[in-house]
């Protein structure tokens, strides 16, 4: 009897065999002379058994053992070659985690002080370091557990789950947001569920995300994760979760499940995923779609100074992208690179997230350093849209209506390919976020680039045959300043993460106001509410997808601390008993602005041609802006007057957008007729349908830096004004 389709083939799988119950383990570790099943009893400290795995071929190691079930606690031991020059790193005495694996129990909180070889302890150095040489001492008291799960009932659990929500492609509003830092002090939700799943799903929360007009909330990653080594020594711990230790198991310590318990200890891995999954259908049931931030790029082993946890002892040369030497290629900057050419790799990535869409009911995936997903062996590790795993990812029956994101660089050569991925991914564009900045705070932005970024930089996209909605605009994101800091300092302030500043970005293209960091100056408050209130427009106001980093809306400040991944406390953890009110407010209309116009999310590519251009581009004159303006770095002044229809219907408006950063005082030349004022951004001022609003006629007076949105009714029969 074999495992069924819709489940993992590899790892552990409850199985009838000749008439008796029990589970088959399979394993790839196509380089290893041995491979052992150790099972344990509940809280043991060393296996009370071990099961010799037969080869089975192409690399994979099974067997069937009688007489257990779900809930058995398993690891793996491997033996083989110790070569490190030729990046062979067996070692029977160390216990290793499946892969596969779909659920873990027991402590990770020094995992990364877990090496295969001899190693000293940054807290204990007792003992001397040689990589030469495996270390012989048994580790399974030290390693959590692996845990055989009922796969056909979680996948059931699954299917249990309210549907995801129906959202258009040009209505989509992501929200970047970490379940423990939006959750964790916000007072209608209980104590015990603060900072866990079970609080994303409380209405105060759902209730916030539906008023900002949220479509999507993309979590940062939740997949069980570890800190590093660096971090453990400094009594840190890696909160942003870019450290995979699991890809198939919800992150404990975000479950209000163990809160009676130590996060870490929690046993009741059923609970966990339960909890997510109550989630996921309570955010489905009020129409928001939920996205996971997944880092398939590397591992929590690190570089070869880094654990010996899974991969690694399975067979690195297999897992990982090597170089010379023994040592694995480094193209994300964490000391491993996944090797994305190896099938059985490939296949690890597809079984993941095809369990997270059917087991838990996710509606799509942002990938970490995604061209580590595309680069290719056959071409020396160039980068390959078209590579096995990412057209097997959009080719898949169960991913390929799923959204996927691409954060589309890493760190290796040639890793910046934005525009660089196939139809029907998103990609985070890092040009708008740019050129926005530049342009609202003073580093020299030109209207021509504004202009490219205002529609979905199709210098990027257009030209590759991606459709708008294909940039994900972003002003902020979890890395780098936050919204609060990116106009209150001008310079990184990470002393906190004990680096001595080295971390996070240096051109973050900021600006203070004229105080760095907390004032209560009323001058350069005023300046910066402007700057938040232009950002946030321009954001809103876009073609593309737009992306809101969770606390922007709120005012939240991180003290300019641009690399917070360390800072587990009020640092990131949002605080909504000081929350900006009238900036909240001031976002959920632009939304609302947003939705109400479709001039503002225009799913295809403006032309600017024919009797009535969809887009036309005028000076402060109100004449077409000319050739030699669109550089000119003195001027900071750009209108666009936008006619379209909503889904190819005649246009019933037109819309006028003015993005106006100079200091000075000008006046806007206004096409003829009457405008109604829909959005002032100096005066946090948007009007919806049923407000009454001001009216312009002949000129705007552009007084302070802010962005207007007017609309002038067409005739239906003519698309005219009246």
């Amino acid at each position: 009897m074999t495992v069924p389709c819709d489940a993992p083939a590899l790892g552990a799988h409850l199985h009838v065999q000749s008439g008796e119950n029990g589970v088959h383990f399979s394993v790839w570790a196509p380089d290893a002379h041995g491979l052992d099943v150790c099972l344990f009893e509940p809280g043991a400290p060393v296996e009370h058994r071990r099961v010799a795995l037969q080869p089975a071929g192409d690399g994979v190691w099974s067997a069937f053992v009688p007489g257990i079930g779900a809930g058995q606690p398993y690891g793996l031991r491997a033996s083989g070659p110790w070569q490190p020059e030729a990046g062979h790193r067996f070692n029977p005495a160390h216990l290793l985690l499946d892969p596969w694996a779909l659920a873990l129990v027991g402590n990770t909180e020094r995992l990364a002080l877990q090496t295969g070889h001899a190693c000293a302890d940054p807290l204990h150095p007792t003992q001397a370091w040689n990589e030469h040489q495996p270390d012989p001492t048994d580790n399974a008291a030290h390693l959590p557990r692996c845990v055989v799960v009922d796969a056909q009932a979680e996948l059931a659990a699954g299917r249990a789950i309210a549907p995801r929500p129906a959202v258009a492609s040009d209505r989509v509003v992501i929200y970047e947001a970490h379940v423990k830092a939006l959750t964790r002090l916000h007072p209608l939700v209980p104590e015990h569920q603060r900072g866990t799943y079970a609080a994303l799903a409380h209405p105060a929360v759902v209730q916030h995300l539906q008023r900002l007009g949220i479509t999507t909330v993309c979590l940062l990653p939740v997949h069980q994760h570890i800190s590093e080594r660096h971090l453990i020594e400094r009594g840190l711990n890696n909160h942003w979760g870019y450290n995979t230790l699991n890809a198939f198991t919800p992150e404990p310590a975000y479950a209000a499940a163990t809160a009676g318990e130590d996060p870490i200890l929690a046993n009741d891995t059923a609970a966990v995923r339960a909890e997510f999954r109550r989630m996921v259908d309570t955010l489905h049931r009020a129409g928001i779609e939920v996205v996971l931030d997944v880092v398939f790029n590397h591992t929590a082993e690190s570089d070869l100074d880094g654990p010996t946890l899974s991969w690694r002892g399975l067979g690195q040369n297999r897992w990982y992208a090597m170089g010379e030497h023994g040592v694995p290629h480094n193209f994300t900057g964490t000391g491993n690179t996944l090797a994305f050419s190896e099938p059985r790799v490939q296949q690890w990535v597809l079984d993941s997230l095809r369990w997270w869409v059917q087991a838990f009911g996710v509606d799509g995936f942002r990938f970490d350093l995604a061209v580590s997903l595309g680069r290719d062996a056959a071409l020396g590790h160039a980068f390959n849209p078209r590579s096995a795993l990412l057209s097997a990812m959009a080719h898949d029956p169960v991913l390929r209506n799923v959204r996927l994101i691409a954060e589309p660089w890493d760190v290796g050569p040639n890793g910046y390919q934005l525009g660089g991925f196939e139809a029907g991914w998103l990609e985070w564009n890092d040009r708008f976020r740019d050129g926005v900045r530049a342009f609202w705070l003073g580093h020299h932005g030109t209207r021509g680039e504004l202009a490219t970024r205002l529609c979905a930089s199709g210098d990027v996209f257009h030209q590759r045959g991606r459709r708008p909605v294909a940039s994900v605009n972003m002003v902020t994101a979890h890395d780098g300043f936050n919204l609060a800091d990116l106009t209150a300092y001008q310079h990184k302030h990470n002393a906190a993460n004990g680096e001595n500043n080295r971390d996070g970005h240096g051109h973050n293209l900021s600006a203070n106001g004229g105080v760095e960091g907390a004032t209560d100056d009323p001058v350069v408050l005023h300046r910066r509410g402007q700057w938040r209130r232009a950002l946030l427009a321009t954001l809103f106001c876009a073609q593309g997808t737009p992306q809101l980093l969770a606390g922007d809306e709120l005012g939240h400040s991180q003290h300019g601390n641009n690399n917070s991944y360390c800072q587990d406390n009020a640092t990131t953890w949002l605080d909504w008993t000081r929350a900006d009110a009238e900036l909240t407010d001031f976002v959920a209309r632009l939304a609302a602005l947003r939705r109400q116009h479709p001039g503002l999310r225009h799913a295809r590519w403006f032309e600017g041609t024919g009797n009535v251009p969809d887009i036309a581009w005028l000076d402060t004159d109100g004449q077409p802006l000319r050739p030699d303006a669109w550089q000119a770095r003195d001027r900071h002044t750009l209108t666009a007057l936008v006619t379209v229809g909503e889904g190819g219907a005649p246009p019933r408006e037109r819309l006028l957008l003015v993005w106006h950063a100079d200091h000075g005082r000008a006046q806007l030349q206004l096409p003829p007729g009457d405008w109604g004022v829909l959005l002032n951004s100096a005066r946090a001022r948007v009007v919806l349908p049923g407000e009454a609003g001001d009216s312009a006629v002949g000129h705007l007076p552009l007084q302070e830096a802010s962005v207007w949105v007017l609309v002038q009714p067409l005739h239906a029969s003519s698309g005219h004004p009246p």
